[in-house]
């Protein structure tokens, strides 16, 4: 068992459910835009819009809902009425309530993760909207330090390090995305924990060959186990 490590947290999908609920809304806009002949022609249209969006916007609910108008829009060759957008208003409601649903064991694991490690959460998206999410977790008292960017890429782990003088050996990035929380970690010279999700965004999908300083767990009440 890993002590005295420092162990940095992804939020959404690591621990708390995140992307099942763009996926219920983007069930609700296939069901209402698309026959189900044409549904996954349209979901690969909407991957399509999200990619661009989300490269030049970043993420969160209102680039979400852009990506959803500009999906319509290009299906229906004009733009959105307003009794469309409120429709898709009405399918990211759950997006915007004020409260998260912490993954099973998230929160016991965290407070005895926290007796024995230094822990910090890394989060990417919108500023305000992840400060949210953060604050009403109620795991949010675990970690020493909270850090929101806009994208996760080697920078930002190089970045991190050098800020808060981590020592690499000693440093564990733990989370959901092959994309943005395992490779760019690895590649920065950290080790990492990956715990799949089953709902793991498709434009965070990227295949991790097997790497020794990869932990792969089933579950995050697994890490116990570990540290």
């Amino acid at each position: 068992m890993h002590t005295d490590q420092i162990l940095i947290f992804d939020a959404d999908d690591t621990l708390w459910e995140n992307n099942v609920l763009f996926e219920r809304a983007i069930d609700g806009f296939l069901d209402w835009v698309a026959t189900p002949a044409e549904r996954d022609a349209t979901r690969s249209l909407l991957d399509g819009i999200e990619a661009a969006n989300s490269a030049a916007l970043g993420y969160g609910a209102a680039v979400f809902r852009q990506s959803l108008a500009d999906c319509l829009q290009q299906l229906n060759d004009r733009t959105p009425s307003a009794a469309e957008l409120a429709r898709i208003d009405e399918l990211l409601t759950p997006l915007n309530r004020r409260q998260v649903e912490l993954i099973p064991g998230v929160a016991d694991t965290l407070a005895a993760l926290a007796e024995r490690h230094h822990l910090l959460l890394l989060t990417k998206g919108d500023q305000e909207e992840q400060q949210r999410k953060v604050t009403v977790s109620t795991v949010d008292h675990h970690f020493r330090g909270v850090h929101i960017v806009a994208e996760k890429s080697v920078d930002t782990y190089r970045q991190l390090t050098a800020d808060l003088d981590l020592d690499p050996d000693r440093t564990w990035m733990i989370g959901n995305s092959p994309k943005s929380d395992i490779a760019p970690a690895r590649r920065a010279g950290l080790r990492t924990v990956y715990i799949p999700h089953e709902h793991t965004w498709v434009l965070e999908h990227e295949e991790l060959g097997p790497d020794e300083a990869t932990l792969r767990l089933g579950a995050f009440t697994e890490l116990l186990r570990h540290f």
